[in-house]
Protein backbone atom coordinates (compact mmCIF):
# COMPACT_ATOMS: atom_id res chain seq x y z
CA UNK A 1 0.00 0.00 0.00
CA UNK A 2 0.90 3.55 -0.64
CA UNK A 3 3.50 5.72 1.70
CA UNK A 4 2.26 8.59 3.02
CA UNK A 5 5.21 10.28 2.10
CA UNK A 6 3.73 10.10 -1.39
CA UNK A 7 0.72 11.75 -0.60
CA UNK A 8 -0.10 14.58 -2.64
CA UNK A 9 -2.53 16.18 -0.09
CA UNK A 10 -3.04 16.14 3.54
CA UNK A 11 -6.34 17.13 5.19
CA UNK A 12 -5.59 17.22 9.02
CA UNK A 13 -7.68 18.41 12.38
CA UNK A 14 -6.96 20.75 14.84
CA UNK A 15 -7.89 20.22 18.36
CA UNK A 16 -6.72 17.22 20.03
CA UNK A 17 -3.78 16.71 16.60
CA UNK A 18 -2.11 20.13 16.34
CA UNK A 19 -2.90 21.66 19.93
CA UNK A 20 -4.57 21.46 23.00
CA UNK A 21 -5.82 24.66 24.51
CA UNK A 22 -2.93 27.47 23.34
CA UNK A 23 -0.32 24.28 23.74
CA UNK A 24 1.36 22.62 20.60
CA UNK A 25 1.68 18.78 20.49
CA UNK A 26 4.97 17.24 20.06
CA UNK A 27 6.10 16.58 16.62
CA UNK A 28 4.13 19.52 14.99
CA UNK A 29 6.22 21.35 14.03
CA UNK A 30 8.71 18.72 12.46
CA UNK A 31 4.97 17.70 10.29
CA UNK A 32 4.49 21.20 9.38
CA UNK A 33 8.27 21.52 8.56
CA UNK A 34 8.16 18.16 6.45
CA UNK A 35 4.70 19.35 4.43
CA UNK A 36 6.58 22.53 3.44
CA UNK A 37 9.86 21.03 2.78
CA UNK A 38 8.09 18.69 0.73
CA UNK A 39 5.80 20.72 -1.29
CA UNK A 40 3.16 18.92 0.22
CA UNK A 41 -0.66 20.40 -0.78
CA UNK A 42 -2.41 20.76 2.73
CA UNK A 43 -5.64 22.42 4.92
CA UNK A 44 -6.26 22.31 8.42
CA UNK A 45 -9.95 21.72 8.44
CA UNK A 46 -11.71 21.96 11.89
CA UNK A 47 -14.96 21.56 13.07
CA UNK A 48 -14.72 24.67 15.48
CA UNK A 49 -16.86 27.23 14.00
CA UNK A 50 -15.82 29.97 16.91
CA UNK A 51 -12.52 31.28 15.06
CA UNK A 52 -11.91 32.73 11.29
CA UNK A 53 -9.54 30.84 9.33
CA UNK A 54 -7.02 34.64 10.00
CA UNK A 55 -7.27 33.86 13.83
CA UNK A 56 -6.27 30.11 13.69
CA UNK A 57 -3.20 31.28 11.59
CA UNK A 58 -2.13 33.96 14.27
CA UNK A 59 -2.85 31.21 17.21
CA UNK A 60 -0.32 29.08 15.03
CA UNK A 61 1.94 31.80 14.42
CA UNK A 62 1.96 32.74 18.41
CA UNK A 63 2.96 28.91 18.74
CA UNK A 64 5.61 29.32 16.36
CA UNK A 65 4.45 28.23 13.09
CA UNK A 66 3.89 29.89 10.10
CA UNK A 67 1.34 28.92 8.13
CA UNK A 68 -0.24 31.29 5.33
CA UNK A 69 -3.97 32.07 6.04
CA UNK A 70 -5.21 29.86 3.00
CA UNK A 71 -4.38 26.44 4.53
CA UNK A 72 -7.26 27.11 7.12
CA UNK A 73 -11.03 25.68 6.67
CA UNK A 74 -13.53 25.84 9.21
CA UNK A 75 -16.88 24.51 9.96
CA UNK A 76 -18.47 28.01 10.03
CA UNK A 77 -17.30 28.71 6.51
CA UNK A 78 -19.19 25.81 4.98
CA UNK A 79 -21.97 26.23 7.14
CA UNK A 80 -21.98 29.67 5.43
CA UNK A 81 -21.59 28.24 2.12
CA UNK A 82 -23.93 25.80 2.18
CA UNK A 83 -26.52 28.40 3.21
CA UNK A 84 -25.69 30.59 0.42
CA UNK A 85 -26.55 27.62 -1.74
CA UNK A 86 -29.35 26.87 -0.18
CA UNK A 87 -31.47 29.95 0.02
CA UNK A 88 -29.06 33.09 -1.30
CA UNK A 89 -30.01 36.17 0.73
CA UNK A 90 -31.56 34.31 3.40
CA UNK A 91 -31.51 34.75 7.17
CA UNK A 92 -30.77 33.06 10.28
CA UNK A 93 -30.67 33.37 13.85
CA UNK A 94 -27.44 32.25 15.62
CA UNK A 95 -26.19 30.51 18.38
CA UNK A 96 -21.99 31.12 17.90
CA UNK A 97 -19.54 33.31 18.74
CA UNK A 98 -17.98 35.46 16.22
CA UNK A 99 -16.39 32.97 13.89
CA UNK A 100 -19.79 31.98 12.87
CA UNK A 101 -20.88 35.21 12.45
CA UNK A 102 -18.00 36.55 10.30
CA UNK A 103 -18.76 33.65 7.97
CA UNK A 104 -22.66 34.24 7.67
CA UNK A 105 -21.73 37.92 7.07
CA UNK A 106 -19.74 37.01 4.40
CA UNK A 107 -21.71 34.67 2.46
CA UNK A 108 -24.65 37.72 2.73
CA UNK A 109 -26.39 35.87 4.98
CA UNK A 110 -28.77 38.31 7.82
CA UNK A 111 -29.32 38.23 11.06
CA UNK A 112 -32.80 37.96 12.04
CA UNK A 113 -34.09 36.67 15.86
CA UNK A 114 -37.51 37.53 14.89
CA UNK A 115 -38.69 35.42 11.51
CA UNK A 116 -35.45 33.98 10.12
CA UNK A 117 -35.69 31.14 7.85
CA UNK A 118 -33.04 29.21 9.67
CA UNK A 119 -31.61 28.56 13.15
CA UNK A 120 -27.87 28.45 13.12
CA UNK A 121 -25.82 26.62 15.95
CA UNK A 122 -22.26 26.45 16.50
CA UNK A 123 -19.98 26.91 19.43
CA UNK A 124 -19.99 29.60 22.03
CA UNK A 125 -19.06 29.92 25.67
CA UNK A 126 -22.58 32.28 26.50
CA UNK A 127 -24.76 29.65 25.63
CA UNK A 128 -27.74 29.53 28.48
CA UNK A 129 -31.41 29.27 28.75
CA UNK A 130 -32.22 31.94 26.41
CA UNK A 131 -30.58 30.85 23.60
CA UNK A 132 -33.03 27.28 24.33
CA UNK A 133 -35.47 29.12 24.35
CA UNK A 134 -35.66 31.68 21.82
CA UNK A 135 -34.26 28.90 19.42
CA UNK A 136 -37.13 26.33 20.53
CA UNK A 137 -39.95 28.91 19.57
CA UNK A 138 -38.49 29.55 16.36
CA UNK A 139 -38.14 26.31 14.68
CA UNK A 140 -41.52 25.53 15.93
CA UNK A 141 -42.48 28.26 14.04
CA UNK A 142 -41.13 27.47 10.87
CA UNK A 143 -37.60 28.02 11.04
CA UNK A 144 -35.10 25.06 9.97
CA UNK A 145 -32.23 24.18 12.09
CA UNK A 146 -28.89 23.91 10.96
CA UNK A 147 -25.89 23.01 12.78
CA UNK A 148 -22.17 23.47 12.39
CA UNK A 149 -20.60 20.04 13.25
CA UNK A 150 -21.81 16.49 15.06
CA UNK A 151 -18.98 17.04 17.73
CA UNK A 152 -20.70 16.43 21.12
CA UNK A 153 -17.21 17.23 23.16
CA UNK A 154 -13.86 18.55 22.25
CA UNK A 155 -10.55 18.50 23.42
CA UNK A 156 -9.08 20.97 26.42
CA UNK A 157 -6.69 22.14 28.62
CA UNK A 158 -7.15 19.48 31.55
CA UNK A 159 -10.46 17.40 30.09
CA UNK A 160 -13.13 17.74 27.40
CA UNK A 161 -15.44 20.59 27.36
CA UNK A 162 -19.26 20.25 25.61
CA UNK A 163 -19.41 20.79 21.82
CA UNK A 164 -21.93 21.80 18.81
CA UNK A 165 -24.20 18.71 19.00
CA UNK A 166 -24.26 19.19 23.15
CA UNK A 167 -25.92 22.46 22.44
CA UNK A 168 -27.95 21.24 19.53
CA UNK A 169 -29.72 18.38 21.79
CA UNK A 170 -31.81 20.35 23.48
CA UNK A 171 -33.52 21.94 20.71
CA UNK A 172 -33.79 19.05 18.79
CA UNK A 173 -35.47 17.39 22.01
CA UNK A 174 -38.12 20.29 22.62
CA UNK A 175 -38.94 20.83 18.97
CA UNK A 176 -38.80 17.20 17.78
CA UNK A 177 -36.74 18.65 14.77
CA UNK A 178 -33.36 17.24 14.07
CA UNK A 179 -30.64 19.11 12.82
CA UNK A 180 -28.36 19.11 9.27
CA UNK A 181 -25.22 19.29 10.34
CA UNK A 182 -22.34 20.69 7.74
CA UNK A 183 -18.98 20.07 9.38
CA UNK A 184 -17.49 16.36 9.67
CA UNK A 185 -18.29 13.75 8.81
CA UNK A 186 -21.02 15.76 6.30
CA UNK A 187 -18.69 14.77 2.56
CA UNK A 188 -19.82 18.20 1.85
CA UNK A 189 -16.74 19.69 4.10
CA UNK A 190 -14.38 16.91 3.00
CA UNK A 191 -15.21 17.66 -1.19
CA UNK A 192 -14.87 21.16 -0.61
CA UNK A 193 -11.21 20.24 1.44
CA UNK A 194 -10.14 18.09 -1.71
CA UNK A 195 -11.13 20.91 -4.09
CA UNK A 196 -9.33 23.52 -1.94
CA UNK A 197 -6.43 21.16 -2.38
CA UNK A 198 -6.96 20.58 -5.92
CA UNK A 199 -6.35 17.09 -5.74
CA UNK A 200 -8.42 13.37 -6.06
CA UNK A 201 -9.22 11.49 -2.71
CA UNK A 202 -7.20 8.99 -3.74
CA UNK A 203 -4.56 11.02 -3.61
CA UNK A 204 -5.45 12.22 -0.18
CA UNK A 205 -5.21 11.53 3.43
CA UNK A 206 -7.35 12.55 6.05
CA UNK A 207 -5.55 12.39 9.72
CA UNK A 208 -7.92 13.35 13.05
CA UNK A 209 -8.14 12.21 16.90
CA UNK A 210 -11.90 11.47 16.65
CA UNK A 211 -13.21 7.96 14.77
CA UNK A 212 -16.72 9.61 15.01
CA UNK A 213 -15.78 12.36 12.55
CA UNK A 214 -12.20 12.26 11.14
CA UNK A 215 -11.86 9.20 10.30
CA UNK A 216 -15.05 7.89 9.16
CA UNK A 217 -15.29 11.00 7.65
CA UNK A 218 -12.06 10.27 5.34
CA UNK A 219 -13.78 6.82 4.84
CA UNK A 220 -16.48 7.96 3.24
CA UNK A 221 -14.95 10.19 1.23
CA UNK A 222 -12.24 7.95 -0.31
CA UNK A 223 -9.39 9.24 1.28
CA UNK A 224 -6.92 7.57 3.37
CA UNK A 225 -7.34 7.70 7.21
CA UNK A 226 -4.61 7.96 9.94
CA UNK A 227 -5.80 8.10 13.68
CA UNK A 228 -3.93 10.04 16.35
CA UNK A 229 -3.55 9.16 19.66
CA UNK A 230 -3.15 12.62 21.18
CA UNK A 231 -6.84 13.76 21.37
CA UNK A 232 -10.06 12.05 22.14
CA UNK A 233 -9.79 8.73 20.84
CA UNK A 234 -8.06 5.87 22.20
CA UNK A 235 -6.88 1.96 21.13
CA UNK A 236 -9.88 1.58 23.06
CA UNK A 237 -12.45 3.84 21.53
CA UNK A 238 -11.52 2.43 18.38
CA UNK A 239 -13.26 -1.04 18.85
CA UNK A 240 -16.35 0.41 19.57
CA UNK A 241 -16.69 1.10 16.01
CA UNK A 242 -17.19 -1.34 13.03
CA UNK A 243 -14.51 0.67 11.02
CA UNK A 244 -10.88 1.19 11.26
CA UNK A 245 -8.66 4.09 10.12
CA UNK A 246 -5.63 2.52 8.23
CA UNK A 247 -3.13 3.90 10.65
CA UNK A 248 -3.06 4.48 14.41
CA UNK A 249 0.06 6.64 15.41
CA UNK A 250 0.79 8.46 18.35
CA UNK A 251 0.90 11.89 16.71
CA UNK A 252 1.40 13.90 13.70
CA UNK A 253 5.18 13.56 14.08
CA UNK A 254 5.04 9.79 13.62
CA UNK A 255 4.04 10.77 9.56
CA UNK A 256 7.24 12.11 8.04
CA UNK A 257 8.78 8.92 9.39
CA UNK A 258 5.97 6.16 8.34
Amino acid sequence: MESLREKKGFICDMDGVIYHGNHLLPGVKEFVEWLQREDKRFLFLTNASSRSPKELQNKLYRMGLEISEEHFYTSALATAKFLQNQAPGCSAYVIGDHGLYNALYDAGITINDVDPDYVVVGETVTYGYEHITKAMNLVNNGARLIATNTDITGPVEGGIAPACRAFVAPIEATTGKKAYYVGKPNPLMMRTGLQILGVHSSEAVMIGDRMDTDVIAGIETGLDTVLVLSGVSSRETVKQFPYRPRLILNGVGDIPCE
